[in-house]
């Protein structure tokens, strides 16, 4: 039986990994270590955490535990926080400063200039104690986001120096739990050197028309490979996710051009060993691609996507590239999913007001017996932390419901009968 370490588990992990534990010859024993972030009090940890001191206590709990895999999806603290960890005791992981290279938002643009310019847009950091527009050598609108981030927090275009002013003039509360959430970032940063720029940055970078897609794949032994191109489809009128559909409904040769953008873009960043996730914008009108983002970990809300129309679980590939093992990559390809199109819908509100319906145990049952492959993830927000999530995000979202199906119309279908079954709005 093979040893795993999860570190800062999410949902969806925790669905997924015991069902790969009873799926495999050996079994596998999975330890969970780290803290949620959206939970209290489990999220007071925040408060006094120091990543290299997570790290030291992760040594010492388990020098008597064989280790066999470290592996984590979690953006904020859990990739990085792996890397370190399996560098220090000799397991396959992404190295520490591929991983930096992608996380921290400035140094990625700055490498992504060096080596693959025509995928990369004008771009600036600028701290959080801006003063004046004159301070910022871009013109406006532009897109902003931090340096370091995970979540789309704090994310939006600004039209004006007003609207940016007002998008960081954050309360004291505020800006001591944004200043929190970066500085194991920055811990890392600054121990190896890795740039000269804090992550309690900002950046601007210059507007990408086009359509968004999410790009997935892998490295494994120096070998890129792009496993699919999912769609992204907003919320009229916003940058906010509707639903993610998969497989991609661009024609081949857009295809063909984001699957070698995305080859280019990952080894520019020098990303070595585990899975990876490049988000673009794609204009269709002259075939131009950018990179919005490169996220060096699972993007584990499509794990089960994969799966229902190739075969293949994101996990199950984290897992075996962490433990070392080849990836079978082909084999899984070959053998393919159940279905053909597989959609991950996302549920929000925009108007400030709390969910207050969430589905009870019946409702539950009912959309099992509709759907038994159906995954549905809830996320309750209350008080602060609701208010928080639509200051920096400027939405809230209350639930993802991931469905399969052999058709596009099928599809549409199965997600207005689950909708209904759960209490939720159907968008179209």
């Amino acid at each position: 039986m093979k040893n795993i370490l999860v570190l800062f588990a999410q949902a969806a992990d925790l669905r997924q990994l015991p069902r790969l534990s009873a799926q495999h010859a050996q079994g596998y024993r999975f330890y969970y270590e780290g803290f949620d972030l959206f939970q209290f009090p489990s999220n007071a940890t925040l408060l006094w955490f120091d990543i290299y001191q997570f790290v030291g206590r992760l040594e010492k709990k388990y020098r008597s535990t064989k280790l066999d895999a470290i592996i984590s999806s979690h953006e904020q603290f859990g990739a990085l926080a792996a890397s370190l960890f399996a560098e220090r005791i000799g397991l396959p992981a992404m190295s520490t400063r591929a991983l930096l290279n992608a996380q921290h938002k400035g140094l990625a643009r700055q490498l992504l200039q060096r080596h693959v310019p025509a995928a990369n847009v004008p771009f600036v950091t600028f701290p959080y104690t801006i003063k004046s527009a004159d301070e910022i050598a871009l013109p406006f609108p532009f897109y902003t986001k931090p340096v370091k981030a995970a979540f789309s927090v704090l994310a939006r275009r600004v039209d004006n120096f007003a609207e940016l002013q007002q998008h960081i003039n954050f309360q004291p509360w505020e800006t001591f739990i944004i200043k929190r959430l970066v500085r194991p970032f920055n811990d890392v940063v600054e121990r190896l050197g890795a740039s000269d720029v804090n992550g309690h940055q900002m950046i601007a970078e210059q507007l990408i028309d086009g359509v968004q897609v999410n790009v997935d794949g892998f490295v494994e032994q120096g070998r890129i490979h792009v496993l699919g191109v999912i769609d992204a489809v907003m919320y009229p009128g916003t940058d906010a996710f509707l639903r993610w559909e998969y497989p991609s409904r661009l024609a081949k040769p857009f295809l063909d051009t984001i699957h070698r953008l995305t080859e280019a873009v990952v080894a520019a960043l020098g990303l070595d060993h585990g899975l990876f996730n490049v988000e673009l914008r794609l204009n269709e009108r002259t075939g131009s691609c950018k990179v919005i983002e490169v996220n060096p970990r699972m993007a584990r809300q499509f794990s089960d996507i994969y799966e229902a129309v190739d075969g293949i679980n994101l996990h199950a590939l984290a897992i075996r590239l962490a433990l070392g093992e080849p990836s079978d990559i082909a084999r899984l390809q070959a053998a393919g999913g159940e279905y053909k199109f597989a959609t991950s819908f996302v549920y929000r509100r925009f108007d400030g007001k709390p969910q207050h319906h969430f589905p009870g145990a019946a409702e539950i049952a009912a959309l099992v017996d509709f759907d038994p492959k159906a995954q549905l993830i809830t996320f309750e927000k209350r008080g602060g932390g609701l208010k928080r999530e639509l200051r920096w995000l400027q939405s809230y979202r209350y639930a993802l419901l991931n469905m399969a199906a052999d058709s596009a119309a099928e599809l549409t279908e199965k997600y207005r009968r689950a909708s209904a079954i759960l209490g939720f709005p159907a968008h179209p």
